[in-house]
C-alpha cells in the first residue's frame, strides 16, 4: 500500500465560498488536464490535503460509492446494505450500479454496520465517507481517519453532479468527473423538452410502508434540485404542521408523522421515491389521504425504488421514467 501524508487545517471559510473554490479548482483541473499534486480539499472535518493521486478506494458510504463509480475512481471496497431484494443486489450494493461494482471487482467491506477492522484490512489509501445519512460511519471517524487519509462528504445539500466535482477533485479525476456531468446535463436539457408536466407544485416524498408517515424531499435535496432543474415547482409545507427531527437536523428532507402527513403533502401532484406501484396504490388505499388533492386527483407516481439516494445511475433512470410518464 502507497502511503498518503496529509494534514488537516482549521476550516476557514464558509460552505458558500468552499463551494465556490472547489468549483474554481475544478475548472481549472480539467482544463489542465493534469491536475497536479499535492492538493487540498475542503471537507466538513477541515482541509484534507493529498500528496498523490489515490490508487485504493474504500467508500463507507453505499450512496457515495454510485458516483465514485460514475467518474472511474479506483474503488477497491464499498460499505453494503442489508435491505437485499428491494434496493440491493446480493452483496448489499445498490442495484442501480451493483454490475458495474462486480465487473470492476468491489468487493463489500462490510453491511450496515461500520467496521474499523474490515476497512484497515482492505488497505485503502483514501477512505471516502459521508458525513450524514444512515450510511454515514461520522462517529468512528477518529479511528478509520487513523488508517487513511478519509475524505468527508455532507451530500444532503448537495446534487449528485456537485458531490461528483468534489470526488473528482480529491482522486485526480477531473476530467471524468466533467465528462458525466456535462453528458447528464445534456439529457436533463432533452428530458425537460420533452416533459409535459401534470399539475404543479409537487410534492416529492418517501412513503413508510407503514402508514406512518413520509420523508419531504426539500430543494436542497439532490432529487428536488433534479426536479427544479426539469421545471418543476416544489410544494411548501404549512409552517404550521410539525415536523420531526429523529434523523438529525439535515437540509435535504423534512420529516412528517402519520398525523400531520395529510397536512404536508399538499402539492398538486405527489412524486413518490424509493417506490413503486405497489406503494402508489398504498397511499390511494389510505384513508386519510384520500382527501388530498393529489390522491383525489390521481396524480401519485412513482418514481423507482432506487431513488432513495441520487447518483448518475439511478437519476439516469429517473429521467427515464418522467419521460415515460410525462413526455
Amino acid at each position: 500500500m502507497t502511503a498518503l501524508l496529509w494534514k488537516r487545517r482549521t476550516f476557514l471559510s464558509g460552505a458558500a465560498l468552499a463551494l465556490l473554490a472547489s468549483r474554481t479548482r475544478f475548472i481549472d483541473h480539467a482544463m489542465a488536464g493534469d491536475s497536479g499534486w499535492p492538493r487540498s480539499v475542503n471537507t466538513p472535518k477541515g482541509a484534507l490535503a493529498l500528496t498523490q493521486k489515490p490508487q485504493r478506494i474504500v467508500s463507507t458510504s453505499v450512496t457515495l460509492t454510485g458516483t465514485l463509480l460514475a467518474i472511474n475512481a479506483p474503488v477497491a471496497a464499498s460499505s453494503a446494505t442489508n435491505n437485499m431484494g428491494t434496493v440491493a443486489d446480493h452483496a448489499g450494493f445498490f442495484t442501480q450500479w451493483a454490475e458495474i461494482a462486480h465487473e470492476r471487482g468491489v468487493v463489500p467491506v462490510y453491511r450496515t454496520e461500520p467496521d474499523v477492522e474490515a476497512v484497515m484490512a482492505a488497505a485503502p489509501d483514501l477512505i471516502v465517507m459521508s458525513a450524514t445519512g444512515g450510511d454515514s460511519a461520522l462517529r468512528l471517524y477518529d479511528q478509520i481517519s487513523q488508517i487513511a487519509p478519509t475524505l468527508v462528504v455532507n451530500y444532503d445539500d448537495k446534487s449528485w453532479q456537485e458531490v461528483a466535482v468534489l470526488l473528482g477533485e480529491a482522486t485526480g479525476l477531473e476530467a471524468e468527473a466533467a465528462a458525466v456531468i456535462a453528458d447528464f446535463d445534456k439529457r436533463v436539457a432533452n428530458t425537460k423538452s420533452k416533459l409535459r408536466l401534470p399539475p404543479q407544485p409537487t410534492t416529492a416524498a418517501v412513503y413508510y410502508e407503514d402508514d406512518s408517515g413520509a420523508n419531504i424531499w426539500t430543494p436542497a435535496s439532490a432529487q428536488g434540485k433534479l426536479l427544479l432543474s426539469l421545471g418543476f415547482e416544489l410544494a411548501t409545507i404549512p409552517p404550521e404542521v410539525k415536523t420531526l427531527t429523529t434523523m438529525g437536523i439535515r437540509s435535504d428532507i423534512i420529516q412528517l408523522s402519520g398525523e400531520q402527513f395529510a397536512y404536508g403533502v399538499n402539492g398538486e401532484t405527489l412524486l413518490l421515491f424509493a417506490a413503486d406501484d405497489k406503494i402508489i396504490d398504498q397511499v390511494n388505499s389510505n384513508i386519510f389521504l384520500k382527501h388530498i388533492k393529489s390522491v383525489s386527483g390521481k396524480r401519485v407516481y412513482a418514481m423507482g425504488l432506487d431513488t432513495f439516494r441520487l447518483d448518475y445511475y439511478s437519476a439516469s433512470h429517473m429521467l427515464e421514467r418522467l419521460t415515460r410518464l410525462f413526455a
